[in-house]
């Protein structure tokens, strides 16, 4: 009779692994998914801002990266 109870333990014990396996594994899936949308949005919100912040045709610089030209001459973006 002892060795039936302990048969039917290790089944359970295995069972009980085996889910807990499979819930692990969503979990990692849907924390991977989640990151790559998160970095994704984040790249676009940074764009977004960078965009923002450039001064228009005309507008005062010191760098060719304040323009949203991309130029800068003579403080004035082209």
């Amino acid at each position: 009779m002892k060795g039936q109870m302990s048969a039917e333990m290790l089944i359970l014990i295995v069972v009980v692994l085996a889910l807990v396996a499979i819930a692990a594994t969503q979990l990692l899936n849907t924390a991977e998914k989640s990151s790559e949308k998160i970095e994704s949005q984040g790249q676009a919100i940074l764009d977004k801002t960078d965009a923002a912040v450039k001064v228009k045709s005309g507008g005062f610089c010191v760098k060719d990266e304040e323009c949203l030209s991309g130029k800068c001459f003579e403080n004035a973006c082209d």
